[in-house]
């Protein structure tokens, strides 16, 4: 059995809202975290990645892309 996808991103960018909606697109089951939003799940992205750039999607634990085509939002510091 397969952990669900993990979404890490921010209302404001517009490259987390196009990974979102290809994910629906494409019939995926994720959970989204906004990093503005929420302390915590900032923490983890940036322990999973080393950066503060969004979209960031995660499978069972692994990043698995940083970014959408190739473009990001950078996350500013709190």
């Amino acid at each position: 059995m397969s952990q669900r996808l993990e979404l890490y991103g921010t209302k404001s960018c517009p490259y987390t809202t196009e990974l979102r909606e290809q994910l629906e697109w494409d019939g995926k089951d994720f959970d989204e975290h906004d990093v503005e939003e929420d302390g915590e799940a900032l923490a983890r992205m940036v322990a999973l990645t080393g950066q503060r750039t969004v979209p960031v999607l995660v499978d069972d634990g692994r990043v698995v892309q940083i970014g959408w085509q190739g473009r990001g939002c950078i996350v500013a510091a709190p």
